[in-house]
Protein backbone atom coordinates (compact mmCIF):
# COMPACT_ATOMS: atom_id res chain seq x y z
CA UNK A 1 0.00 0.00 0.00
CA UNK A 2 1.46 3.65 -0.91
CA UNK A 3 1.51 6.06 1.73
CA UNK A 4 1.25 9.72 2.02
CA UNK A 5 2.16 11.85 -1.35
CA UNK A 6 4.42 14.16 0.44
CA UNK A 7 6.59 14.71 3.40
CA UNK A 8 5.53 16.36 6.49
CA UNK A 9 7.48 19.84 6.15
CA UNK A 10 5.61 19.73 2.51
CA UNK A 11 2.17 18.74 3.47
CA UNK A 12 2.73 21.89 6.23
CA UNK A 13 3.10 24.02 3.95
CA UNK A 14 0.47 22.92 1.44
CA UNK A 15 -1.84 22.69 4.43
CA UNK A 16 -1.24 26.36 4.54
CA UNK A 17 -1.77 27.42 1.18
CA UNK A 18 -5.06 25.78 0.72
CA UNK A 19 -5.96 27.71 3.59
CA UNK A 20 -5.36 30.39 1.93
CA UNK A 21 -6.83 29.65 -1.50
CA UNK A 22 -9.99 29.06 -0.09
CA UNK A 23 -10.08 32.30 1.47
CA UNK A 24 -9.20 34.08 -1.24
CA UNK A 25 -12.19 32.26 -2.89
CA UNK A 26 -14.46 34.29 -1.32
CA UNK A 27 -14.99 38.09 -1.13
CA UNK A 28 -12.63 40.79 -0.48
CA UNK A 29 -10.79 39.05 -3.24
CA UNK A 30 -13.11 36.46 -4.60
CA UNK A 31 -11.19 34.19 -7.31
CA UNK A 32 -13.78 31.74 -7.11
CA UNK A 33 -11.93 29.05 -8.89
CA UNK A 34 -9.31 28.70 -6.44
CA UNK A 35 -11.64 26.48 -4.27
CA UNK A 36 -10.63 23.49 -6.51
CA UNK A 37 -7.35 24.37 -5.77
CA UNK A 38 -7.70 24.53 -2.41
CA UNK A 39 -9.18 20.91 -2.02
CA UNK A 40 -6.75 19.54 -4.50
CA UNK A 41 -3.55 20.88 -2.09
CA UNK A 42 -5.11 19.91 0.85
CA UNK A 43 -6.22 16.18 -0.68
CA UNK A 44 -2.27 16.19 -1.21
CA UNK A 45 -1.27 16.96 2.37
CA UNK A 46 -3.08 14.19 4.25
CA UNK A 47 -3.26 11.72 1.12
CA UNK A 48 -3.49 8.66 3.22
CA UNK A 49 -1.91 10.08 5.88
CA UNK A 50 -1.89 9.18 9.70
CA UNK A 51 -4.56 10.24 11.43
CA UNK A 52 -3.04 12.21 13.60
CA UNK A 53 -0.90 13.83 11.16
CA UNK A 54 -4.12 14.70 9.01
CA UNK A 55 -6.09 15.78 11.82
CA UNK A 56 -3.72 18.55 12.67
CA UNK A 57 -3.20 19.65 8.91
CA UNK A 58 -6.47 19.88 8.34
CA UNK A 59 -6.85 22.24 11.51
CA UNK A 60 -3.88 24.27 10.13
CA UNK A 61 -6.50 24.55 6.91
CA UNK A 62 -9.48 25.38 8.99
CA UNK A 63 -8.00 28.41 10.85
CA UNK A 64 -5.70 30.02 7.89
CA UNK A 65 -9.37 29.80 5.68
CA UNK A 66 -12.16 30.83 8.71
CA UNK A 67 -9.48 33.23 10.73
CA UNK A 68 -9.66 35.69 7.78
CA UNK A 69 -13.05 34.36 5.84
CA UNK A 70 -15.03 35.53 9.42
CA UNK A 71 -12.53 38.39 10.75
CA UNK A 72 -15.71 40.18 10.69
CA UNK A 73 -16.89 38.57 13.79
CA UNK A 74 -14.21 40.55 16.00
CA UNK A 75 -16.43 43.26 16.26
CA UNK A 76 -19.01 41.63 18.18
CA UNK A 77 -16.22 39.83 20.44
CA UNK A 78 -12.38 38.69 19.62
CA UNK A 79 -13.72 35.47 21.91
CA UNK A 80 -16.44 34.89 19.38
CA UNK A 81 -14.05 35.05 16.46
CA UNK A 82 -12.21 32.74 17.90
CA UNK A 83 -14.71 30.20 19.15
CA UNK A 84 -16.44 30.14 16.01
CA UNK A 85 -13.08 29.63 13.64
CA UNK A 86 -12.11 27.01 16.65
CA UNK A 87 -15.55 25.32 15.80
CA UNK A 88 -15.36 25.48 11.79
CA UNK A 89 -11.57 24.32 12.21
CA UNK A 90 -12.50 21.32 14.05
CA UNK A 91 -15.36 20.51 11.23
CA UNK A 92 -12.26 20.64 9.05
CA UNK A 93 -10.46 18.67 11.12
CA UNK A 94 -12.59 15.62 11.15
CA UNK A 95 -13.11 15.79 7.62
CA UNK A 96 -9.63 15.38 7.37
CA UNK A 97 -9.20 12.39 8.78
CA UNK A 98 -11.69 10.99 6.41
CA UNK A 99 -9.98 11.98 3.48
CA UNK A 100 -6.97 9.90 5.11
CA UNK A 101 -9.07 6.98 5.84
CA UNK A 102 -10.82 7.46 2.02
CA UNK A 103 -7.79 8.01 -0.04
CA UNK A 104 -6.67 4.26 0.61
CA UNK A 105 -9.90 3.28 -1.71
CA UNK A 106 -10.50 2.85 -5.52
CA UNK A 107 -12.37 5.74 -6.19
CA UNK A 108 -11.13 7.95 -4.04
CA UNK A 109 -11.77 10.84 -5.91
CA UNK A 110 -14.98 10.52 -5.97
CA UNK A 111 -15.29 10.00 -1.85
CA UNK A 112 -13.30 12.99 -0.65
CA UNK A 113 -15.84 15.19 -2.54
CA UNK A 114 -18.95 13.37 -0.70
CA UNK A 115 -17.15 14.13 2.63
CA UNK A 116 -17.44 17.38 1.82
CA UNK A 117 -20.60 17.57 1.57
CA UNK A 118 -21.22 15.48 4.79
CA UNK A 119 -18.62 17.81 6.37
CA UNK A 120 -20.72 21.03 5.09
CA UNK A 121 -24.24 18.95 6.42
CA UNK A 122 -23.01 18.48 9.67
CA UNK A 123 -21.32 22.02 10.40
CA UNK A 124 -24.16 23.94 8.99
CA UNK A 125 -26.34 22.36 11.81
CA UNK A 126 -24.64 21.55 14.60
CA UNK A 127 -24.10 22.57 16.93
CA UNK A 128 -27.16 24.90 17.51
CA UNK A 129 -28.37 25.45 14.31
CA UNK A 130 -24.67 25.50 13.15
CA UNK A 131 -22.82 27.97 10.87
CA UNK A 132 -23.09 27.23 7.30
CA UNK A 133 -21.10 30.73 6.10
CA UNK A 134 -17.84 29.52 4.16
CA UNK A 135 -19.77 26.09 2.45
CA UNK A 136 -17.51 26.02 -1.29
CA UNK A 137 -20.68 27.08 -2.98
CA UNK A 138 -20.94 29.79 -1.80
CA UNK A 139 -18.01 30.99 -4.05
CA UNK A 140 -19.45 29.67 -6.89
CA UNK A 141 -21.68 31.96 -8.19
CA UNK A 142 -20.20 33.90 -10.47
CA UNK A 143 -18.10 30.96 -11.87
CA UNK A 144 -19.37 28.00 -14.18
CA UNK A 145 -19.39 25.81 -11.31
CA UNK A 146 -22.07 27.72 -10.04
CA UNK A 147 -24.44 26.79 -12.10
CA UNK A 148 -24.71 23.57 -11.19
CA UNK A 149 -26.85 24.83 -8.58
CA UNK A 150 -29.74 24.57 -10.66
CA UNK A 151 -29.34 21.13 -11.13
CA UNK A 152 -28.15 19.42 -8.02
CA UNK A 153 -28.16 22.76 -5.48
CA UNK A 154 -26.22 24.25 -2.86
CA UNK A 155 -24.27 20.78 -1.91
CA UNK A 156 -24.02 19.49 -5.15
CA UNK A 157 -21.99 22.91 -6.01
CA UNK A 158 -19.63 21.83 -3.33
CA UNK A 159 -19.50 18.54 -4.63
CA UNK A 160 -18.37 18.92 -8.06
CA UNK A 161 -16.16 21.85 -7.04
CA UNK A 162 -14.16 19.59 -4.95
CA UNK A 163 -14.58 16.55 -8.03
CA UNK A 164 -12.68 19.48 -9.87
CA UNK A 165 -10.03 19.15 -7.48
CA UNK A 166 -9.79 15.56 -6.63
CA UNK A 167 -10.04 14.03 -10.38
CA UNK A 168 -7.37 16.64 -11.52
CA UNK A 169 -5.30 15.30 -9.13
CA UNK A 170 -6.15 11.83 -9.57
CA UNK A 171 -5.16 12.13 -13.10
CA UNK A 172 -1.91 13.22 -11.97
CA UNK A 173 -0.84 11.12 -9.82
CA UNK A 174 -2.12 8.28 -12.41
CA UNK A 175 0.13 9.76 -14.90
CA UNK A 176 3.16 10.19 -12.63
CA UNK A 177 2.92 5.82 -11.81
CA UNK A 178 2.26 5.45 -15.46
CA UNK A 179 -1.38 4.69 -15.28
CA UNK A 180 -2.37 5.55 -18.47
CA UNK A 181 -6.09 4.32 -18.00
CA UNK A 182 -6.72 5.73 -14.64
CA UNK A 183 -5.01 9.23 -16.04
CA UNK A 184 -7.64 9.37 -19.04
CA UNK A 185 -10.37 8.47 -16.73
CA UNK A 186 -9.89 11.11 -14.19
CA UNK A 187 -8.77 13.92 -16.30
CA UNK A 188 -11.88 13.10 -18.39
CA UNK A 189 -13.91 13.68 -15.41
CA UNK A 190 -12.41 16.98 -14.89
CA UNK A 191 -12.80 17.94 -18.25
CA UNK A 192 -16.22 17.18 -18.47
CA UNK A 193 -17.46 19.10 -15.26
CA UNK A 194 -15.96 22.19 -16.91
CA UNK A 195 -17.95 21.32 -19.95
CA UNK A 196 -21.48 20.70 -18.23
CA UNK A 197 -20.68 23.74 -15.86
CA UNK A 198 -19.91 26.02 -18.95
CA UNK A 199 -23.25 24.36 -21.18
CA UNK A 200 -25.56 24.11 -18.17
CA UNK A 201 -28.91 26.00 -19.24
CA UNK A 202 -30.11 27.91 -15.70
CA UNK A 203 -33.94 27.73 -14.59
CA UNK A 204 -35.07 24.50 -16.44
CA UNK A 205 -38.59 23.87 -15.10
CA UNK A 206 -39.48 27.64 -14.45
CA UNK A 207 -41.05 29.96 -17.01
CA UNK A 208 -42.05 33.73 -15.62
CA UNK A 209 -45.55 34.71 -17.30
CA UNK A 210 -45.60 38.00 -15.72
CA UNK A 211 -43.45 40.62 -14.03
CA UNK A 212 -44.00 43.47 -11.57
CA UNK A 213 -42.50 46.56 -9.87
CA UNK A 214 -40.54 46.15 -6.59
CA UNK A 215 -38.96 49.03 -4.98
CA UNK A 216 -35.96 47.99 -1.95
CA UNK A 217 -35.49 51.14 0.47
CA UNK A 218 -31.48 51.33 2.02
CA UNK A 219 -31.73 54.05 4.94
CA UNK A 220 -28.84 53.93 6.43
CA UNK A 221 -27.88 54.35 10.02
CA UNK A 222 -26.81 57.28 12.30
CA UNK A 223 -23.70 54.33 13.71
CA UNK A 224 -21.96 51.53 12.94
CA UNK A 225 -20.50 49.03 14.77
CA UNK A 226 -22.08 47.56 18.15
CA UNK A 227 -24.03 50.25 18.58
CA UNK A 228 -25.74 50.72 15.41
CA UNK A 229 -29.15 50.04 16.81
CA UNK A 230 -28.97 52.83 19.59
CA UNK A 231 -30.62 55.44 18.11
CA UNK A 232 -33.48 53.49 17.02
CA UNK A 233 -36.13 55.89 15.72
CA UNK A 234 -33.59 57.70 13.61
CA UNK A 235 -33.21 54.42 11.51
CA UNK A 236 -36.87 54.17 11.57
CA UNK A 237 -37.16 58.03 10.18
CA UNK A 238 -34.42 57.31 7.73
CA UNK A 239 -36.52 54.56 6.18
CA UNK A 240 -39.78 56.66 6.02
CA UNK A 241 -37.23 59.55 4.38
CA UNK A 242 -36.62 57.88 1.77
CA UNK A 243 -39.83 55.99 0.78
CA UNK A 244 -41.69 59.77 0.95
CA UNK A 245 -38.80 61.11 -1.72
CA UNK A 246 -39.39 57.59 -3.63
CA UNK A 247 -42.83 58.64 -3.38
CA UNK A 248 -41.99 62.13 -4.53
CA UNK A 249 -40.45 60.65 -7.73
CA UNK A 250 -43.54 58.54 -8.35
CA UNK A 251 -45.83 60.80 -8.50
CA UNK A 252 -43.50 62.68 -10.25
CA UNK A 253 -43.66 60.38 -13.62
CA UNK A 254 -40.30 59.62 -12.71
CA UNK A 255 -40.52 56.17 -11.79
CA UNK A 256 -42.87 53.59 -12.15
CA UNK A 257 -45.38 52.58 -9.42
CA UNK A 258 -44.21 49.60 -7.32
CA UNK A 259 -46.12 46.63 -6.13
CA UNK A 260 -44.94 47.18 -3.26
CA UNK A 261 -42.10 48.16 -0.89
CA UNK A 262 -38.79 46.07 0.44
CA UNK A 263 -37.75 47.66 4.10
CA UNK A 264 -34.44 46.30 5.82
CA UNK A 265 -34.13 43.92 8.76
CA UNK A 266 -34.49 46.10 12.01
CA UNK A 267 -36.07 49.32 9.82
CA UNK A 268 -37.94 49.23 13.08
CA UNK A 269 -36.15 48.60 16.68
CA UNK A 270 -39.13 50.02 18.10
CA UNK A 271 -42.19 47.59 18.28
CA UNK A 272 -44.70 48.98 16.50
CA UNK A 273 -47.99 47.30 17.54
CA UNK A 274 -47.02 48.64 20.75
CA UNK A 275 -46.07 52.39 19.80
CA UNK A 276 -48.19 54.15 18.03
CA UNK A 277 -46.22 56.93 17.07
CA UNK A 278 -43.97 53.60 15.16
CA UNK A 279 -47.18 52.92 13.53
CA UNK A 280 -48.49 56.08 12.13
CA UNK A 281 -44.23 56.80 10.60
CA UNK A 282 -45.04 53.64 8.67
CA UNK A 283 -48.54 54.24 7.70
CA UNK A 284 -47.46 57.80 6.84
CA UNK A 285 -44.75 56.28 4.73
CA UNK A 286 -46.87 53.48 2.94
CA UNK A 287 -49.74 56.05 1.96
CA UNK A 288 -47.28 58.27 0.17
CA UNK A 289 -45.83 55.22 -1.51
CA UNK A 290 -49.91 53.41 -2.66
CA UNK A 291 -48.09 50.30 -2.06
CA UNK A 292 -47.75 47.58 0.93
CA UNK A 293 -44.40 47.83 2.71
CA UNK A 294 -42.56 44.33 3.75
CA UNK A 295 -40.90 46.33 6.97
CA UNK A 296 -38.37 44.60 9.51
CA UNK A 297 -38.94 44.73 12.74
CA UNK A 298 -38.48 43.60 16.00
CA UNK A 299 -41.60 42.83 18.20
CA UNK A 300 -42.03 41.61 21.78
CA UNK A 301 -43.17 37.91 21.92
CA UNK A 302 -46.58 38.23 23.59
CA UNK A 303 -46.72 36.43 27.21
CA UNK A 304 -42.73 36.19 27.13
CA UNK A 305 -41.47 39.18 28.52
CA UNK A 306 -37.66 37.49 27.65
CA UNK A 307 -38.44 36.67 24.25
CA UNK A 308 -38.29 39.00 20.95
CA UNK A 309 -39.30 38.12 17.35
CA UNK A 310 -37.18 39.20 14.83
CA UNK A 311 -40.45 39.73 11.78
CA UNK A 312 -41.17 40.72 7.94
CA UNK A 313 -44.86 42.42 8.25
CA UNK A 314 -46.75 43.79 5.56
CA UNK A 315 -48.07 46.72 6.55
CA UNK A 316 -50.94 47.49 4.15
CA UNK A 317 -51.83 52.00 3.64
CA UNK A 318 -54.92 51.64 4.27
CA UNK A 319 -55.61 48.41 6.87
CA UNK A 320 -51.92 48.58 8.20
CA UNK A 321 -50.16 45.70 9.35
CA UNK A 322 -51.21 42.04 7.84
CA UNK A 323 -49.47 39.22 7.33
CA UNK A 324 -46.05 38.69 9.08
CA UNK A 325 -43.06 36.19 9.15
CA UNK A 326 -40.95 35.01 12.27
CA UNK A 327 -37.08 34.82 11.51
CA UNK A 328 -36.88 30.84 11.28
CA UNK A 329 -33.50 30.86 11.99
CA UNK A 330 -31.96 32.84 15.06
CA UNK A 331 -28.19 33.40 15.33
CA UNK A 332 -26.80 31.84 18.21
CA UNK A 333 -25.14 34.52 20.47
CA UNK A 334 -25.95 37.11 17.88
CA UNK A 335 -29.77 37.19 18.66
CA UNK A 336 -30.30 34.42 21.62
CA UNK A 337 -27.61 32.87 23.76
CA UNK A 338 -27.67 29.32 24.07
CA UNK A 339 -27.06 27.32 27.51
CA UNK A 340 -27.91 30.82 28.71
CA UNK A 341 -26.78 29.68 32.55
CA UNK A 342 -23.69 27.80 32.15
CA UNK A 343 -22.34 30.16 29.13
CA UNK A 344 -23.20 33.23 31.42
CA UNK A 345 -21.45 31.81 34.09
CA UNK A 346 -17.83 31.44 32.21
CA UNK A 347 -18.21 34.23 30.03
CA UNK A 348 -20.08 37.12 31.53
CA UNK A 349 -20.97 39.61 28.97
CA UNK A 350 -23.79 37.09 27.87
CA UNK A 351 -25.66 38.34 30.76
CA UNK A 352 -25.86 41.48 28.71
CA UNK A 353 -27.73 39.66 26.10
CA UNK A 354 -31.09 39.25 28.50
CA UNK A 355 -33.87 38.77 25.99
CA UNK A 356 -33.57 35.63 23.35
CA UNK A 357 -35.14 35.90 19.95
CA UNK A 358 -37.26 33.11 19.46
CA UNK A 359 -37.56 31.06 15.89
CA UNK A 360 -40.84 31.04 14.37
CA UNK A 361 -42.13 27.67 12.76
CA UNK A 362 -43.76 28.87 8.90
CA UNK A 363 -41.77 29.46 6.17
CA UNK A 364 -41.95 33.51 4.85
CA UNK A 365 -44.28 33.04 2.43
CA UNK A 366 -46.58 36.62 2.16
CA UNK A 367 -49.29 37.73 0.08
CA UNK A 368 -48.16 41.38 -0.94
CA UNK A 369 -49.45 43.37 -3.77
CA UNK A 370 -50.45 40.43 -5.70
CA UNK A 371 -47.46 38.73 -5.38
CA UNK A 372 -46.21 35.32 -3.12
CA UNK A 373 -42.92 36.22 -1.56
CA UNK A 374 -40.58 34.01 -0.29
CA UNK A 375 -38.94 36.19 2.60
CA UNK A 376 -35.86 35.01 4.78
CA UNK A 377 -34.16 37.64 7.00
CA UNK A 378 -30.47 38.32 7.38
CA UNK A 379 -27.94 34.68 7.87
CA UNK A 380 -30.93 32.24 7.26
CA UNK A 381 -30.41 32.51 3.41
CA UNK A 382 -27.78 30.36 3.88
CA UNK A 383 -29.92 27.32 5.78
CA UNK A 384 -31.20 24.83 2.97
CA UNK A 385 -34.17 24.32 4.64
CA UNK A 386 -35.30 27.64 5.05
CA UNK A 387 -34.80 28.27 1.35
CA UNK A 388 -36.71 25.14 0.14
CA UNK A 389 -39.52 25.68 2.33
CA UNK A 390 -39.82 28.96 0.41
CA UNK A 391 -39.77 27.41 -3.40
CA UNK A 392 -41.59 24.16 -2.37
CA UNK A 393 -44.65 27.10 -1.10
CA UNK A 394 -44.35 28.58 -4.62
CA UNK A 395 -42.70 31.70 -3.79
CA UNK A 396 -42.94 33.75 -7.36
CA UNK A 397 -39.61 35.69 -5.82
CA UNK A 398 -37.49 35.61 -2.99
CA UNK A 399 -36.59 38.73 -0.17
CA UNK A 400 -33.73 39.54 2.13
CA UNK A 401 -34.41 41.55 4.99
CA UNK A 402 -31.06 42.41 6.39
CA UNK A 403 -28.87 44.77 8.54
CA UNK A 404 -25.42 44.46 7.99
CA UNK A 405 -24.32 47.74 9.66
CA UNK A 406 -22.74 46.09 12.68
CA UNK A 407 -20.35 44.53 9.98
CA UNK A 408 -20.27 47.94 8.44
CA UNK A 409 -16.75 48.05 6.58
CA UNK A 410 -15.86 44.28 6.34
CA UNK A 411 -16.16 41.82 3.72
CA UNK A 412 -19.52 40.30 5.49
CA UNK A 413 -22.16 42.35 3.16
CA UNK A 414 -20.28 41.19 -0.27
CA UNK A 415 -19.87 37.74 1.12
CA UNK A 416 -23.57 37.72 1.71
CA UNK A 417 -24.07 39.14 -1.31
CA UNK A 418 -22.27 36.06 -3.00
CA UNK A 419 -24.53 33.26 -1.41
CA UNK A 420 -27.63 35.71 -2.50
CA UNK A 421 -26.42 35.10 -5.92
CA UNK A 422 -26.19 31.10 -5.35
CA UNK A 423 -29.63 31.20 -4.08
CA UNK A 424 -31.23 33.19 -7.11
CA UNK A 425 -29.66 30.56 -9.35
CA UNK A 426 -30.88 27.69 -7.14
CA UNK A 427 -34.20 28.67 -7.10
CA UNK A 428 -34.71 29.83 -10.39
CA UNK A 429 -36.18 33.09 -8.80
CA UNK A 430 -34.92 36.67 -8.48
CA UNK A 431 -33.98 38.00 -5.40
CA UNK A 432 -34.28 41.13 -3.95
CA UNK A 433 -32.35 42.59 -1.23
CA UNK A 434 -32.81 44.97 1.23
CA UNK A 435 -29.92 46.75 3.62
CA UNK A 436 -29.77 48.99 6.36
CA UNK A 437 -26.22 50.10 4.83
CA UNK A 438 -25.63 47.67 1.97
CA UNK A 439 -25.55 45.46 -0.32
CA UNK A 440 -28.51 46.04 -1.23
CA UNK A 441 -29.67 45.08 -4.48
CA UNK A 442 -31.56 43.04 -7.44
CA UNK A 443 -30.28 39.85 -8.37
CA UNK A 444 -31.69 38.03 -11.42
CA UNK A 445 -32.66 34.10 -11.83
CA UNK A 446 -29.18 33.53 -13.61
CA UNK A 447 -27.11 34.99 -10.33
CA UNK A 448 -26.72 38.32 -12.01
CA UNK A 449 -26.28 41.45 -10.17
CA UNK A 450 -29.01 43.46 -12.20
CA UNK A 451 -28.29 46.84 -10.10
CA UNK A 452 -26.94 47.38 -6.44
CA UNK A 453 -26.41 49.95 -3.46
CA UNK A 454 -23.02 49.63 -2.14
CA UNK A 455 -22.35 49.99 1.25
CA UNK A 456 -22.41 53.89 2.87
CA UNK A 457 -25.45 55.02 -0.11
CA UNK A 458 -28.75 55.74 0.96
CA UNK A 459 -31.83 55.75 -1.51
CA UNK A 460 -33.81 53.28 -3.10
CA UNK A 461 -33.96 50.91 -6.02
CA UNK A 462 -36.84 50.59 -8.29
CA UNK A 463 -37.21 47.61 -10.84
CA UNK A 464 -39.01 45.48 -13.02
CA UNK A 465 -39.23 41.64 -11.54
CA UNK A 466 -39.97 38.38 -13.65
CA UNK A 467 -41.97 36.29 -11.05
CA UNK A 468 -41.49 32.95 -11.36
CA UNK A 469 -43.62 29.86 -11.61
CA UNK A 470 -42.48 25.96 -10.97
CA UNK A 471 -39.46 24.66 -9.90
CA UNK A 472 -35.93 23.92 -11.21
CA UNK A 473 -34.98 20.34 -10.79
CA UNK A 474 -32.82 21.38 -7.80
CA UNK A 475 -36.14 22.64 -6.30
CA UNK A 476 -37.69 18.91 -7.42
CA UNK A 477 -34.88 17.16 -5.77
CA UNK A 478 -34.76 19.21 -2.67
CA UNK A 479 -32.88 17.37 0.29
CA UNK A 480 -31.97 14.01 -2.22
CA UNK A 481 -28.57 15.54 -3.34
CA UNK A 482 -27.59 16.27 -0.07
CA UNK A 483 -28.57 12.79 1.52
CA UNK A 484 -27.43 11.07 -1.14
CA UNK A 485 -23.67 12.24 -1.42
CA UNK A 486 -23.27 12.65 2.37
CA UNK A 487 -24.40 9.10 2.81
CA UNK A 488 -22.17 8.21 0.14
CA UNK A 489 -19.53 9.98 2.05
CA UNK A 490 -20.52 8.13 5.55
CA UNK A 491 -20.25 4.51 3.20
CA UNK A 492 -16.90 5.17 2.25
CA UNK A 493 -15.44 6.30 5.86
CA UNK A 494 -16.99 3.11 7.01
CA UNK A 495 -15.47 1.04 4.20
CA UNK A 496 -11.66 3.37 5.20
CA UNK A 497 -12.04 2.53 8.53
CA UNK A 498 -12.60 -1.19 8.32
CA UNK A 499 -9.74 -1.47 5.48
CA UNK A 500 -7.78 0.64 8.01
CA UNK A 501 -8.19 -1.75 10.81
CA UNK A 502 -7.55 -4.57 8.58
CA UNK A 503 -4.27 -3.36 7.32
CA UNK A 504 -3.33 -2.45 10.87
CA UNK A 505 -3.96 -6.09 12.03
CA UNK A 506 -2.12 -7.90 8.75
CA UNK A 507 1.21 -5.33 9.96
CA UNK A 508 0.86 -6.75 13.67
CA UNK A 509 0.46 -10.21 12.63
CA UNK A 510 3.56 -9.71 10.01
CA UNK A 511 5.48 -8.27 12.70
CA UNK A 512 4.93 -11.31 15.23
CA UNK A 513 5.94 -13.76 12.45
CA UNK A 514 9.05 -11.71 11.77
CA UNK A 515 8.23 -11.02 8.21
Amino acid sequence: MRKQLVSAPVGLVLAITSGVCFYLAFPPIGIGMLSPVGVLLLTIAIYRASLKRSFGLALLTGFVYFLPLISWMAIPGIDAWALLTLLCACWLALMGMGIALVTRLPGWPIWVPCLWVSQEALRGRVPWGGFAWGDLAFAQAGTLLGKYATLIGRPGVTFVVALAGTSLLAAAIATHRRQRTGGIVWATVFVVVLILGWQIPIGLGTNSPRSVVIAAVQGGTPQLGLSVMDVRHQVLENHVSQTLLLANKVRGGEIEQPAFVLWPENSTDINPFLDQSVATDITRAAVAINAPILVGAVVDVPGNPMGVWNMGVVWNPVTGPSAQYIKNHPVPFGEYVPMRKELSALLGRFEQIQRDFLAGDKPGLLEIGGVLVGDVICFEVSDDEVMKALVAGGAEVITVQTNNATFAGSAQPEQQLQIERLRAIETGRTVVVAATTGVSAFITADGVVQTAMQQGEVGSLVVPVALAEGRTIAGHLGAVPELFLAGLGILALGAGVILSIRQRSRRRRERRLGM
